[in-house]
């Protein structure tokens, strides 16, 4: 009959840490796109993937503009002159 009194709050804990990492996996959107990861993982090539599995996740939209921010960034900054002796014959 102790074993019970050990048990319940070991379930408990056990439950409330099982709720928080679902709660985590859900807010991180590990489950955005189940079915166009499967197809990905299976396919080499982008054309093999079927269009209904071709969603861009909001994750890859924010990664996609992040990149092309500092590709744009990169861009802006003035190039840096060489300067090469120049050879007067």
């Amino acid at each position: 009959m102790d074993i019970i009194l050990m048990l319940i709050p070991a379930a408990l804990l056990f439950s409330i840490v099982a709720l928080l990492v679902f709660r985590w996996s859900v807010k991180s959107d590990q489950y955005d796109d189940m079915q166009g990861e499967a197809y990905r993982i299976l396919m080499d090539d982008e054309d093999m993937i079927p269009e209904s599995a071709k969603r861009i996740s909001p994750r890859d939209l924010k990664l996609q503009a992040e990149k092309e921010a500092a590709l744009k960034k990169e861009s802006e900054k003035p190039e840096e002159t060489k300067n090469t002796p120049e050879s007067n014959t």
